[in-house]
């Protein structure tokens, strides 16, 4: 059978088993994407004859196109950033003149870094099978003991990390690794498109410290990158590297015939907008694929998400043997996995998009992404891991009940047709270079001119690091005043300091982290926690000491935390005249406090009182666009000052959660405020803003999108068929104010006026 007509028979057995409240289809849309030749080229003629005849024994005579022209630039010293799809061969292009150089001159090496350690122990594994003695490649993170580390430092001519280990344990260690360094000729960057905003700007940070610690021992080395189809490889790129870089972006390989169906929860209660659980269509979605005999692979966004899949698909076909694969397990358990998807043993695996990067799982037929990814970037890379062996590729994305993932349902065209987003990543952030600045002090005096960490003005951030007492000038140079290297300090993969670590109050086992800007909303006294599918509650928060205490508790109930949100616009840097609005980005501060929080029972949402709370206002300085809406235009949109506030509020809670089709960006990484009267502006004003310090360049990305956000988030409020707004339009599962007031048919009122006298206004 065919994949769309078996997802047709699939939709039709699960409207049997929970119709839908109006009689619809699960299938939002059903699309098939043609199959695509290869384009191939002979093997480079700079190629030693050894590593053709491992090729060759492997089946490949030929390379696709972008193979050849990347791995020739790479081997002629050219930055080099391959941006194609998934099962496009990326790694060869890197790996051919990889052991090119090493086959050269075996004392050559190389440094690979990938987000992951998985990915980095696959690539090892992918090199030993060239057989070729003179590569001497080991994994190298923080699993291995000492004594293992100490040996590959001595005997590897190619180091397979990630970015944190390069971080903290080899940088500030470089007088032990010099011999390495000093002949260090090649550096792979792999999956870079997953280093943007802040752990792209920590990451670009980073390697220009590798870069300057590589020039003292004289090694100059090339810089390989390969990034999943993003907007902007090149540009991407020389940011994270600090220097010009070549872009190779037109895919040769083949592409097998793909059906790509949407699929829409269905609606419980017509009157209150309930829909069935996402997580419960995914699950018995993913075990009739499975059943069908076709190896599949679900994504969720969060580890609890991947383990509920898990069970309630074993439990929707007990004889199916589902696996979960995320972060946290034990590297045997992963590779169990690993090798039971290869093998044909599993079947069926739910799993966090740590198995959409290019760890190799061999054939799968299907792909059901549980919830809009956060990219399209993401959602081609997770789809496109079905079908890798030339077979058909059946692709299913589930939609969840919010305005970003409504809005894809109704209208497939924005998802197939809209070009990938833009990796934004800004190594000049204050918040985040200040330290590096700190951390390179450590390892090598700072020079007065320091060339490294362009485009940044460094010198700033140097003097206010010497007034600190961090750092300290001796003549000319500048030196870091602490003890001990700063590095362990500078948390590479959080928003805001150390995270905050969650205990289990009875045992001391530790439980899991959340950053420590978002512990007072998810983790406060008397919230529960969710992990691994259990369900706990939070007795303690100590943000002082970073640690919050919790209990196991009967899962019947989850919370809602009620905040009080302050805006103090601190610099306007960019301003468009809208007609009668203006658009405006720039800097701004932040006050945010936990007020109380609302407990609700799972099922049936019903209310079981309001809690006060007692926490510290946190403050956050980093950058917003903001709307502001003059008295004309809300006169003109015929509504009441009584109907202001909640108007503003819905469009805040909608353009929020569309924004992420603009930027690479999470609804989570972004926040807003929206004001009838705001003291900066004088007038009702709505902002979003970045909700990391400094800014991340997603509100930036918003503001050069003009109208067409806007207006996108003005057709997803029309197109929801609700009457006063529900999940899928208006309403914010992170609202602060519990989603009140909200005015839906306001909103639209708003948005039309403001958007007409746009079209009719004059540019600024």
């Amino acid at each position: 059978m065919e994949s769309d007509a078996l997802l047709r028979m699939l939709a039709d057995d699960a409207a049997d088993q929970h119709p839908d409240a109006l009689g619809r289809s699960r299938l939002a849309a059903v699309e098939v994407l043609p199959s695509r030749p290869a384009r191939l080229t002979a093997l480079p003629s700079w190629l030693a004859p050894l590593v053709a005849n491992r090729l060759e024994l492997t089946g490949i005579e030929a390379l696709y196109e972008h193979q050849a022209a990347a791995a020739t630039r790479i081997r002629d010293g050219h930055h080099t950033v391959v941006a194609t799809g998934t099962a496009s061969g990326k790694s060869l292009c890197y790996q051919l003149p990889l052991l090119h150089a090493v086959l050269d001159d075996d004392r050559t090496t190389a440094l690979y870094l990938s987000p992951t350690k998985a990915l980095a122990r696959d690539q090892v594994r992918a090199l030993r099978e060239f057989r070729i003695p003179q590569v001497r490649a080991a994994a190298y993170d923080g699993d291995l003991p000492r004594a293992e580390r100490d040996a590959i430092r001595r005997t590897a001519n190619v180091i397979l990390t990630n970015p944190d280990m390069l971080h903290i344990g080899i940088l500030p260690a470089h007088r032990r690794w010099a011999d390495f360094l000093h002949r260090l000729s090649l550096v792979i960057v792999d999956e870079c498109h997953v280093a943007r905003g802040v752990f792209g700007s920590h990451v670009a940070a980073i390697i220009r410290r590798l870069r300057r610690i590589c020039a003292h021992y004289g090694a100059d080395p090339t810089f390989a990158l390969a990034s999943a189809t993003i907007g902007n490889p090149a540009e991407h790129a020389s940011m994270l590297v600090g220097a010009p870089v070549d872009e190779v972006s037109t895919d040769a390989a083949a592409r097998p015939r793909t059906v790509l169906g949407l699929w829409e929860p269905p609606l419980i209660d017509d009157q209150l907008r309930t829909r069935r659980s996402t997580l419960a269509e995914a699950s018995d979605l993913l075990a009739a694929v499975a059943t069908s005999d076709l190896a599949t692979l679900a994504f969720a966004r969060s580890r609890a998400g991947v383990e509920l899949l898990a069970l309630h698909a074993r439990r929707s076909a007990p004889d199916l043997e589902v696996r979960a694969y995320r972060a946290g397990l034990l590297a045997d358990e992963r590779r169990t996995v690993e090798r039971g998807l290869i093998d044909g043993t599993i079947q069926a695996v739910a799993a966090t998009d740590a198995l959409e990067l290019g760890v190799d799982i061999g054939r799968l037929d299907a792909v059901i992404i549980v919830g809009w990814p956060g990219t399209a970037a993401s959602f081609w890379q997770q789809a496109g891991r079905a079908g890798r062996r030339d077979n058909e590729a059946l692709v299913v994305f589930v939609g969840d009940d919010n305005p970003l993932d409504h809005y894809l349902l109704a209208h497939p065209e924005r998802l197939l047709g809209r070009p990938v987003e833009h990796a934004r990543s800004d190594v000049t952030n204050p918040y985040i270079l200040g330290p590096h600045l700190e951390c390179a002090a450590w390892e090598l005096p700072l020079d007065p001119d320091e060339p490294w960490f362009a485009p940044a003005d460094v010198q700033p951030l140097v003097d206010a690091a010497i007034a600190d007492g961090r750092l300290r000038r001796r003549h000319d140079r500048v030196y870091w005043a602490g003890r001990g290297s700063p590095a362990a300090s500078v948390h590479i993969r959080s928003t805001m300091g150390a995270p905050v670590t969650i205990v289990d109050g009875s045992t001391g086992i530790v439980i899991g982290e959340v950053d420590a800007a978002r512990a007072p909303a998810t983790v406060h006294p008397g919230a529960n926690y969710l992990h691994q599918g259990r369900s706990w509650r939070v007795t303690e928060l100590e943000l002082g000491t970073g640690v919050a205490a919790v209990e196991r508790d009967d899962g019947t109930t989850y919370t809602r935390p009620r905040s009080d949100t302050d805006l103090l616009v601190l610099e306007e840097q960019r301003r468009r005249r809208w007609g009668r609005c203006v658009l405006s980005y720039g800097r701004v501060e932040v006050t945010t406090q936990v007020l109380a929080y609302e407990r609700r029972r799972v099922f049936s949402g019903e209310s079981l009182g309001v809690v006060e709370l007692d926490l510290p206002r946190q403050r956050l300085q980093t950058t917003a666009v903001w709307l502001t809406t003059p008295g004309p235009v809300l006169d003109a949109a015929a509504l009441g000052k009584q109907r202001w506030p909640g108007s503003l509020h819905a469009a805040e809670h909608a353009a929020i959660g569309l924004l992420p089709l603009f930027a690479m960006c999470d609804r989570w990484d972004i926040g807003g405020v929206s004001t009838a009267w705001h003291p900066d502006t004088g007038t009702a004003t709505i902002f979003v803003y970045d909700g990391i310090p400094g800014g991340a360049g997603i509100t930036a990305r918003a503001f050069d999108t003009d109208t067409l956000w806007w207006r996108t988030t003005r057709d997803a409020i029309v197109a929801c068929p609700c009457e006063d707004g529900c999940p899928s339009c208006v309403q914010s599962p992170k609202c602060g104010n519990g989603n009140e007031p909200l005015d839906k048919a306001g909103a639209v009122a708003l948005l039309d006026a403001a958007l007409a006298d746009h079209a009719a206004g004059s540019p600024p």
